[in-house]
């Protein structure tokens, strides 16, 4: 059972809604640690002095602040810790806005929040009138002695409020600093590459099913691995040498990715778009793709 990492509460008007927040997601990256080749053993990490080449205990490193090139401002802690915020208990909604105002990029990590004691009702008041006014809270909050910027809403995959931190505007790069970005009156379109752009879009359109897709490197490297612990030889081969791919004609790619999507959709390729057959489609792809999971639980056993 997942453990809450934080408990408060939330504040809008005069109305306290206890929650416990939980986080909503669990990274399933595969992780390696970094063994000596000849003996196996992982290896440590130290800090060192590179003017001296002895270890600094870690009573005697400060923080440091570069302004240029090995000229540093030293920060005590205890200066550090006067400028924390006050630690609150409490996620302090500042305005209710809506979802599709929201730019994706400015979400940052998911979590969930559930009511604490006594918090069931108020929890279901403050669910029901922002899913019923289709609204999102923008709130600010302490956690781990850091003021985070976080974004509370109705999660559309059940009943339970869902809370994302959030970036601050200036920590988003302004795209226009990229000089690869070519700008509006740089580069024409007729509105017939367009049109059939649009036809490709809507052919390729169907509902976010989210199922259907599934971090395949990672399978690969869990089968990797398991393989490799039940002492199977592994034959790398060659990379193949990379070659300048002349670049299409941007109209008839387009055709021919429209012509190609209509062929596969006519010889039933594409039934898994279809409603009728979508369940059928859904349950299949799941159960093939179980035996990953599997190997990776065989694999640690074994280690």
């Amino acid at each position: 059972m997942p453990r809450s990492i934080w408990t408060g509460a939330v504040s809008f008007g005069l109305v306290t809604v206890p929650v416990k927040l939980y986080s909503s997601i669990q990274r399933k990256t595969v992780r390696f640690h970094q063994l000596n080749a000849r003996t196996g053993v992982r290896i440590q990490q130290k800090r060192v002095d590179p003017t001296t080449g002895e270890e600094v205990a870690y009573e005697d490193i400060v923080k440091g602040y570069e302004l240029t090139p090995d000229r540093y401002v030293l920060i005590e802690p205890g200066e550090l810790e006067a400028l924390d915020p006050k630690k609150t208990k409490t996620i302090d909604i500042e305005d209710f806005v809506a979802l599709d105002e929201i730019d994706p990029i400015y979400f940052d990590h998911p979590y969930y929040l559930a009511p604490g004691p006594g918090g069931a009702k108020p929890y279901r008041l403050l669910l029901d009138a922002m899913r019923d006014s289709g609204r999102v809270a923008i709130a600010t909050v302490v956690i781990r002695s850091k003021q985070q910027l976080v974004a509370v809403r109705p999660m559309s995959n059940g009943d339970a409020l869902g809370m994302a931190t959030m970036v601050f505007p200036d920590e988003i790069t302004d795209p226009a600093t990229i000089d690869e970005i070519p700008a509006a009156d740089e580069v024409k379109v007729t509105k017939r590459e367009i049109d059939i752009a649009k036809q490709l879009i809507d052919s390729l359109a169907g509902p976010f099913e989210p199922d259907k897709y599934r971090d395949t490197y990672r399978d690969e490297v869990l089968d990797l691995i398991e393989r490799k612990a039940q002492g199977e030889q592994i034959a790398v081969q060659p990379a193949a040498e990379e070659q300048d791919v002349p670049v299409p004609d941007l109209m008839s790619a387009l055709k021919a990715s429209l012509d190609a999507v209509r062929a596969r959709d006519e010889n039933g390729d594409g039934a898994a778009k279809k409603p009728a057959a979508k369940k059928v489609a859904a349950k299949k792809k799941p159960a093939a793709k179980k035996q990953p999971a599997a190997k990776k639980q065989s694999a640690a056993s074994k280690r």
